[in-house]
C-alpha cells in the first residue's frame, strides 16, 4: 500500500516526504475512517517529529489530490478514506462507525437508474451512498 501511495505521489508531482507517508500510513494503519485527531493521535504516539500543522497540511493536501477522500458523518465529523476505488458507507448513528460497503449489483442498479433518468441541466460524476442505521454486533 505505501508503495501505491509513493507511486500516487510522484504521478500527481508531488515530493514522498517521511511525514506524508507516515500520515498517510497512519489512516490506512487506523483502518477505521479516521478523524484528524485521530491521526493526530496515532502520529505523536509514533512520529512525534511531526507537528498537528504539518498533519491537516498534508490531509489537506492528499484530499485536494485526489489520494485520501472525505466522509462526512451526520454528526458533520469529517473523517478520512484512503480507499479509493468506487464503495459506499455503513455509518452507525449510534457509536459512530464506518464501514466500507461493496455492492456491484447495487451499483448497476444506481447507474442504471440515473442513465435512464438524466437531471436536467446536471451530469453525475460519482454517486456515493451512506447507508446510516446500527451495527448489531459490536466487535470490531
Amino acid at each position: 500500500m505505501i508503495t501505491f501511495f509513493r507511486e500516487k505521489l510522484q504521478e500527481k508531482g508531488l515530493k514522498v516526504t517521511p511525514q506524508r507517508v507516515a500520515i498517510y500510513d497512519a489512516i490506512v494503519k487506523l483502518n477505521n475512517h479516521p478523524t484528524a485527531e485521530n491521526v493526530i493521535e496515532y502520529i505523536k504516539a509514533n512520529h512525534p517529529n511531526i507537528s498537528v500543522g504539518t498533519v491537516y497540511k498534508v490531509l489537506d493536501s492528499l484530499v485536494e489530490n485526489n489520494l485520501l477522500k472525505k466522509v462526512k458523518t451526520e454528526k458533520d465529523i469529517m473523517r478520512y478514506d484512503a480507499v479509493l476505488s468506487n464503495h459506499h458507507h455503513l455509518y452507525c448513528a449510534e457509536t459512530d462507525r464506518i464501514e466500507d460497503y461493496e455492492d456491484e449489483k447495487l451499483n448497476a442498479i444506481i447507474n442504471d437508474y440515473f442513465n435512464a433518468n438524466l437531471i436536467k441541466n446536471f451530469r453525475v460524476q460519482d454517486i456515493k451512498l451512506q447507508i446510516t442505521g446500527k451495527f448489531t454486533n459490536t466487535i470490531k
